[in-house]
């Protein structure tokens, strides 16, 4: 088995806090065998643990591994139980650790999902009902009982008629299929067509079979549904043998079929006794009946929190930590969890030594709760801090008015933010909207001061209320009843700000939903509604401002990224130093990342984005130009100011791009934003004329000639600003993680352009050429080809593993004193008096120009691991400390 490897391997490190990760996205492309073939490289590189994506079973053709289907089993597609213990087994070998990424929140809705088939086929009487968050006892008479299916391209009848919806066997089991999709029949529902089948051929046996399938007992009781499953077994036992011995009652029960699916009645009158409802796609948004991963119809909310669904969901998880297979994981959408605190209560009891993550999305000033007893984030505030702390914030605030006076939009991000989220609670979020207004009129039928309270009225309220959140989610606990300060603030923050916003409503009611939502009212359908509603909001943060604002709000596009505000116009090195005391004090093993699977942009795109803020009228002048040049490849207004605006940083931050990434992109960010086009409802005049612009507009010598030479202009400020923040990740409190291809330069944009193949041969040779003693002036002269970035990974890696002990839990976090003219150009920090960090900031308004600015090492030789170079404690010119390389990394040399 798998599980034994480690267990003999003396070379596997014993501690379980990883030095640093290494991110990997598994598929069927690369496999368990492919990340096995690269994890000496990754071991050479300095990594002390792997970093994988989900990859339990997942629906088949995965490309990310969220979309589990069976949490038992090892996915299939990337090599199954096989492979994994191949890949188990080199890391072993190697010494490597591993880090998994696990997805507690939802399942994938599909046929092969065994746990939702048998949900499908028996209704509440499954023995896997109480496992999904679905509301079986719907407002919507048509939906009680019933679990909607929104699949179908059109109208039910419609389909039905025109015969795109058929019953078909498979195995002596029956099922509906449209399309790709398969959907179980209800047992209960067999017993007229089995009927039917006995009396064609004659047989008493299977006219059995059919009142026994018409006799199953249908009951929520566990007990019960123990029986049922097994009575079930037994009948179709039978079935399969009646029609393994007689022909004749197959080719019945096939003609029985053949009848049916051009009988439109008798059909549909089959299919209106199954546990679900086959539906129009579009009738999602406001009638679905169950809780989604955001707005995906496909992933299905669990109810992890009852333990038993836990357990059976964990065991294998829980294994692999247990058996030393996995030292740590990391928690997908924490904040779609009913209660996280109790979540991580039970992983932590079930895995007392493993290091554990979330993936926790707080926004600006937020911090992680310090009762949750896990290790960290996983990095996302760290990027914020360090998209923040390298922009210019004068800059910034000059590129407002660029921005608005070339798209002709005036507007606060605020406003656009809070447009999208409603938009979001209207269409895509507009069930959960349902579903707990639902709630709220029950709630305010108890009361006879709040009962005249309309549906609409309720649901208005609830929209603003939703959508005037600032953090992602609160975190009250009805019982028993857990609210903090926090938690409170953040209710009256939003609650006020939705009663100043919908004047026309009745403030009493917002005050009402106010009391609901701190617990000063409580009771049974309080309860539920407030564990409902912290559950919606983090999906209209997630939908409304990451996949909509962000992609409307264009003023300074590196800022757009997960966990931001673009609002905002920087951070001050103080600042920066604050976060980072804090996160020494509670959390020092926090993850620390500059890129993931769902960043809107690689690192590198943002640190050369940063670089426009400090040259404002440059950018205002090339836009001009560019706006100027390109007009005549326009069609008519299109495309529009604001997506023009974007494609130009776009193309700034990734040149060189060919068309067909750029195309690609494009129309993925334009169909987010949902102004000139979108998902559903794809625009083709728009899209159409936007995809000639850029073809026009790359075929021009005369622009790109332009664009070059303005690229030109920031790329080495790009270059030194992902320097900064790479060696700020490496040494800042926390454990470093790196995106798969991030140690050279990658100018990837969102999912799926961050997921192309990586060329690990060069990265290998590339490292077998540093680790030979290559030279810094060498380093240097191979810019072009990332080998500076390399340097600063390869090195830092390398005196993590030397030292844990300087990086770790007691590694004292200490502002280094700069002084002088350009002391805001440079943070500089020490961890535990022996390492020193050096990173510049800026370096386009610095113009190399240090002047007298000066950096106070503490006394003793300090050897920088960049460059070789030694030098003495007390005042050092910072221009000369950063003449040969960009940064400095200093260790203190031993007496």
């Amino acid at each position: 088995m798998s599980e034994s490897y480690q267990k003999d391997s003396p070379a596997l490190p014993q501690a379980v806090i990883p030095s640093s990760t290494y991110r990997l996205q598994l598929h069927q492309g690369f496999t368990f065998d492919d990340a096995a073939q690269i994890a000496d490289y990754l071991k050479d590189l300095g990594i002390s643990h792997i970093y994988s994506s989900p990859y339990l079973q997942a629906a088949p053709g995965s490309m990310h591994g969220y979309d589990v289907v069976d949490p038992t089993k090892v996915n299939d597609e990337l090599g199954g139980e096989c492979g994994h213990r191949r890949f188990c087994q080199r890391l072993g070998e190697l010494g490597l650790g591993q880090i998994l990424d696990i997805v507690p929140n939802h399942m994938a809705v599909s046929a092969t999902n065994p746990y939702w088939w048998d949900v499908l086929e028996n209704g509440e009487a499954s023995r896997y009902a109480d496992w999904f968050d679905v509301d079986w006892h719907s407002a919507e008479v048509k939906l009680q009982n019933k679990i909607l299916m929104p699949v179908l391209g059109d109208q039910y009848g419609r389909m039905l008629s025109a015969g795109q919806i058929k019953i078909e066997q498979d195995d002596w089991h029956f099922h509906a299929r449209y399309a790709e999709h398969r959907f179980p029949l209800s047992p209960e529902s067999l017993s007229l067509l089995l009927s039917g089948a006995a009396t064609r051929a004659n047989n008493d046996t299977l006219s059995l079979i059919a009142d026994s399938f018409s006799r199953l007992p249908a009951s929520p009781d566990p007990e019960i549904s123990l029986v049922r499953h097994r009575d079930k077994t037994v009948i179709y036992g039978l079935l399969k043998t009646l029609c393994t011995e007689h022909s004749d009652v197959c080719a019945a029960i096939a003609r029985e079929i053949e009848d049916l699916n051009r009988n439109v009645d008798g059909l549909d009158a089959l299919l209106n006794q199954q546990h679900y409802r086959l539906a129009y796609w579009r009738t999602a948004d406001q009638e679905l009946g169950y809780r989604r991963f955001f707005d995906v119809n496909t992933l299905i909310g669990l109810r992890v929190g009852r333990e038993h669904v836990f357990n059976a969901t964990h065991s294998k998880i829980v294994e692999w930590l247990k058996s030393n297979i996995l030292d740590g994981i990391r928690v997908d959408h924490v904040d779609g969890l009913r209660d996280p605190l109790q979540y991580f209560k039970r992983l932590r009891e079930q895995a007392p030594e493993a290091w554990i993550i979330a993936e926790k999305i707080l926004a600006p000033g937020e911090f992680l709760r310090e009762e949750w007893p896990i290790d960290g984030t996983s990095g996302y505030d760290f990027m914020d801090v360090c998209n923040n702390l390298l922009v210019d914030g004068d800059g910034v605030r000059n590129l407002t008015e660029t921005y608005g006076n070339f798209t002709g939009e005036h507007v606060e991000y605020a406003d656009v933010a809070h447009e999208k989220k409603l938009n979001v609670l209207h269409e895509g979020l507009g069930s959960d909207v349902n579903r707990l207004a639902n709630l709220f009129v029950e709630i305010c039928e108890k009361n006879r001061d709040r009962r005249d309270y309309t549906r609409a009225e309720i649901r208005r309220a609830l929209r603003e209320v939703a959508g005037c959140f600032s953090a992602y989610r609160t975190y009250v606990i009805p019982d028993p009843v857990q609210i903090n300060d926090e938690d409170r603030e953040q209710i009256a923050k939003a609650v006020a700000q939705a009663k100043e916003r919908r004047q026309d409503l009745d403030a009493g009611l917002f005050d009402f939903i106010a009391d609901v939502l701190t617990l000063r009212v409580s009771g049974g359908f309080e309860s539920e509604f407030v564990l409902r509603f912290q559950q919606l909001t983090s999906p209209v943060m997630a939908k409304g401002v990451e996949d909509t604002a962000f992609y409307c709000f264009n003023r300074m596009i590196g800022l757009n990224e997960v966990g931001n505000d673009p609002s905002r116009v920087g951070v001050t090195i103080g600042e920066f130093h604050h976060y980072c005391e804090k996160m020494q004090a509670t959390h020092p093993h926090t993850m620390t990342t500059l890129s993931t699977h769902d960043t809107k942009r690689s690192d590198d795109v943002r640190a050369r984005l940063a670089a426009i803020t400090e040259i404002p009228r440059e950018w205002k002048g090339a836009l001009r130009r560019w706006s100027r040049r390109n007009a005549p490849f326009r069609t008519g207004s299109l495309p529009d100011r604001n997506t023009e605006y974007l494609l130009y940083q776009t193309l700034v931050g990734t040149w060189p791009i060919n068309q067909e990434r750029l195309t690609a992109y494009m129309e993925k960010a334009t169909r987010e934003a949902k102004v000139q086009t979108n998902w559903t409802q794809p625009n083709k005049d728009f899209e159409d004329a936007l995809r000639g612009f850029i073809e026009r507009m790359l075929s021009s010598a005369a622009f790109v000639a332009d664009l070059e030479s303005f690229v030109r202009r920031v790329l080495d400020a790009g270059r030194t600003n992902s320097l900064s923040q790479s060696l700020l990740k490496m040494t800042a409190p926390g454990v470093p993680d790196t995106y798969q291809g991030g140690e050279l330069w990658d100018l990837s944009l969102v999912d799926p352009d961050n997921r192309r193949p990586v060329d690990y041969e060069t990265r290998r040779r590339m490292l077998g050429e540093l680790m030979n003693g290559m030279q810094v002036d060498e380093v240097m002269q191979r810019a072009d080809e990332g080998m500076p970035k390399l340097s600063v990974l390869y090195s830092a890696l390398r005196l993590r593993k030397e030292r844990p002990e300087w990086f770790g839990a007691t590694a004292a976090y200490t502002p280094i004193l700069v002084e002088g003219q350009r002391a805001d150009h440079v943070i500089a920090y020490l961890r535990a008096d022996h390492v020193a960090t050096i990173a510049p900031r800026w370096s386009l308004k610095l113009n190399g120009r240090w002047g007298k600015t000066t950096i106070n090492l503490p006394p003793g030789r300090w050897q920088n691991r960049l460059t070789g170079e030694s030098l003495a404690g007390g005042k050092q010119q910072v221009q000369k400390m950063l003449e040969k390389f960009p940064v400095a990394l200093l260790t203190r040399e031993a007496d």
